[in-house]
């Protein structure tokens, strides 16, 4: 028993990665892996391929909870944004175990809310997991044919929203020390250069202030925004600390006992930063809390 439990937890990985692909939340994800590694525990018969039985069952539960939690998220007050990952130096974090790629930055999890629950199934085994048609047909319970014609509507409400990312690493990275200065240095025009003409300032507190519950728009509103957001945590001491969030330069904000304000990731592509996505709702960063 104790050689099937570590042979069913090295699947904690792929579990994870999958669904929080899909739900959006580390706590949700979290709870629906430890779901999936108890069922297969549980499993008395014969498991051909432990992976497909995982994942199938991971997607089925995640399927499940996105339509449960669908009149949550129309209620939901200003932009949704997904639960953010941080890394830390100090401790291991979910971030830790999922695939570091730009499919799980806030902003690619933000666009796929666009999609149906099985539309998102779909596009995520088939354009991140690469898993075939016959496999998917048979975790969504459609036919492989359904299938081509679920993931061609899902790659269509994508591509008018997908992000692009910065190619480059060490554009990426240089692009967001100097953002950090500019912000820290009170330097507009600095700022200024550093985002596009159309960036867009995100904020996701549910209807809890500080956070704005429209986006801000552009170039000079946003510069100004951020520089008094960044006067306001130097009057009030707080710190803001640079940290990867979801693969993606970003940065975390604590106050002065050390607690976690509120964290934001980066969206540069084209060697300007075209996004900032801030979540400062305290539900979505209280598994962050102690890391």
């Amino acid at each position: 028993m104790a050689d099937l439990a570590i042979r069913h937890e090295r699947l904690r990985p792929l579990v994870f990665a999958v669904a929080y692909r899909m739900l959006g939340s580390v706590a949700d994800a979290e709870d629906i892996t430890q779901e999936v590694l108890l069922r297969l525990l549980r499993h008395t018969a014969p498991v051909d391929s432990p992976d497909a039985y995982a994942v199938t069952v991971t997607t089925r539960l995640a399927i499940d909870h996105l339509r449960s939690a669908r009149v949550r998220r129309e209620l939901y007050v200003g932009t949704w944004l997904p639960e953010p990952m941080v890394s830390s130096d100090e401790s291991a974090n979910p971030a830790a175990i999922a695939e570091q790629d730009e499919t799980l930055s806030l902003a690619f999890l933000a666009t796929l809310e666009r999609l149906s629950p099985v539309e998102r199934a779909v596009f995520l085994l088939r354009e991140v997991f690469d898993y075939d048609y016959d496999t998917i047909a048979g975790v969504v319970a459609r036919n492989p044919a359904n299938c081509r014609q679920i993931l061609a509507r899902a790659r269509a409400h994508v591509r008018e929203n997908r992000p692009r990312f910065e190619v480059s690493p060490a554009r990426r990275d240089e692009l967001a020390r100097r953002f950090f200065s500019a912000c820290h240095g009170g330097d507009l025009a600095a700022l200024e250069s550093l985002l596009a003409d159309d960036v867009t300032f995100y904020a996701d507190g549910n209807g809890r202030p500080p956070a704005v519950v429209a986006p801000v728009v552009g170039c000079t509103p946003v510069a100004r925004f951020l520089l008094g957001l960044f006067r306001h945590a130097d009057r009030t001491g707080l710190e803001v600390q640079p940290r990867a969030v979801n693969g993606q330069p970003g940065a975390r904000v604590l106050d002065g006992r050390g607690r976690l304000r509120a964290v934001f990731a980066l969206h540069i592509a084209d060697g300007a930063i075209r996004a900032v996505h801030t979540v400062v709702n305290p539900d979505k960063l209280r598994h962050l809390h102690g890391r």
